[in-house]
C-alpha cells in the first residue's frame, strides 16, 4: 500500500507494481517505462503530468482519475475501470481497450483510432469530438442497434 506517497519525479523502469494501492499519490511527473501495473489502485491520485511507454494498466482502477491531455498510445488497460476519468483530448491511439469500463469518461478529443475496444459498453459514454476509426463506428452502431451491412 503507497497510501499518500509522493513520487514526484521518479522514474521507473520494467517496474512491477502488481495490485498496488496509490491513494492519493502524488505521482506528478512520474515516468513509467515499460512497467506491470495490472491490478493497481490510483483513487484519488495525482497523474498529470505522466509520461508512460509500452506499460500494463491491466485491472487497474483510474476510477475519476484525471489524466487529460496524456499521451497514452499503445498502452494496456484491459479491464481498467475508468469510469468518470478525464481522458479529453488524450492519445489512446492503439491502446487495447477491451472490457474497460467507460461509464461517464470524459473523452472528447481523444484519438481512439486503432484501440481494440471488445466488450465495451458503447452506451455508457460520449463520442462527441473523439476521433475514431470504421472498426469503432459498426462497433457504436451496433450497440445502438443498427444492422450493419457488408
Amino acid at each position: 500500500m503507497l497510501t499518500g506517497v509522493r513520487m514526484g519525479g521518479a522514474r521507473h523502469s520494467g517496474s512491477a507494481f502488481l495490485s498496488c494501492r496509490f491513494d492519493r499519490a502524488k505521482l506528478f511527473d512520474v515516468v513509467w517505462d515499460g512497467c506491470k501495473l495490472t491490478g493497481s489502485q490510483f483513487l484519488g491520485a495525482d497523474l498529470r503530468p505522466m509520461r508512460s511507454t509500452d506499460s500494463d494498466w491491466s485491472f487497474t482502477s483510474l476510477r475519476g482519475a484525471d489524466l487529460s491531455g496524456q499521451d497514452l498510445s499503445r498502452q494496456r488497460f484491459r479491464e481498467a475501470d475508468l469510469t468518470d476519468s478525464d481522458l479529453r483530448e488524450c492519445d489512446l491511439s492503439g491502446a487495447s481497450l477491451d472490457r474497460a469500463r467507460l461509464q461517464s469518461t470524459k473523452l472528447r478529443g481523444a484519438d481512439l483510432r486503432g484501440a481494440t475496444m471488445d466488450g465495451v459498453n458503447w452506451r455508457a459514454f460520449e463520442l462527441t469530438g473523439v476521433r475514431i476509426d470504421l472498426v469503432h463506428a459498426v462497433q457504436f452502431a451496433t450497440a445502438h442497434g443498427a444492422l450493419v451491412a457488408d
